[in-house]
């Protein structure tokens, strides 16, 4: 994904991209074609981007095991300073141009922001309840029916605390 920024008179410009998630290095959980959409304000020196992108994903869910399909979306802003600065070091987010840079490449970026939103804990629902650990029961579905009265010995104080409290 690459922007010609050389000749770029101040102001607000939009770009879409849209292609096949292998031409910027994604793969699964990730699959079919990404979509990002850039808004770019050009300075005369510096450039805001901003940028979402949004991917399917193949997902397996953490509590019932179930496959899912969902929507990952990311959004991040780059700050592009166009100024040599000799020595200057990159910041999180900040980065230095030389002033006659002709393109801006953001397939990195863009790929970069997209692993990153990839979430850590997938639920094929927010409220999703899981399986029952004694019989494996999708617990979505149906509930068990197991007698909770027996408990095991060792936990057996914990339960009393709990029942004195009246904790549920």
């Amino acid at each position: 994904m690459r922007i010609k920024i050389s000749g770029l008179e101040n102001g607000t410009y939009e770009y879409d991209f849209e292609a096949d998630i292998d031409k910027i290095d994604l793969t699964e959980p990730l699959f079919g074609k990404y979509s990002t959409n850039v808004v770019l304000n050009k300075f005369d020196d510096q450039i805001i981007l901003e940028a979402s992108t949004a991917v399917g994903a193949n997902f397996i869910c953490d509590r019932c095991g179930i496959e899912f399909k969902e929507t990952v979306k990311s959004k991040y802003k780059m700050i592009y300073l166009l100024r040599s600065i000799e020595g200057a070091e990159e910041e999180i987010n900040i980065i230095y141009l030389s002033p006659d840079t002709p393109i801006i490449d953001i397939s990195k970026e863009v790929r970069d922001y997209m692993i990153l939103s990839i979430p850590m804990k997938r639920l094929c629902k927010e409220d999703c309840k899981g399986l029952c650990v004694k019989c494996g029961t999708d617990l979505n579905k149906k509930q068990c029916d197991h007698n909770d009265d027996k408990v095991d010995d060792r936990w057996k104080v914990l339960v009393e605390l709990k029942n004195k409290l009246n904790i549920n």
